[in-house]
């Protein structure tokens, strides 16, 4: 099961995979190991504010 959070993260990286592509930074052959590394880089930011957003709202 896929939450809000995980469909948000893909669609992300997605995006800027595809900005990739058309500046041409992105090429098929390599499409695999920037995406995911865009999908982590992505995935490490939204769960690292995740956690920071809970421990703040649990000082208050």
């Amino acid at each position: 099961m896929h939450s809000k959070t995980d469909e948000m993260i893909l669609k992300t990286a997605k995006e800027i995979v595809v900005k990739f592509i058309e500046i041409r930074t992105v090429t098929p052959s390599t499409f695999q190991d920037h995406f995911q590394s865009i999908y982590n880089a992505v995935e490490k930011t939204v769960r690292k504010n995740e956690s920071r957003g809970a421990s703040m709202s649990e000082e208050k």
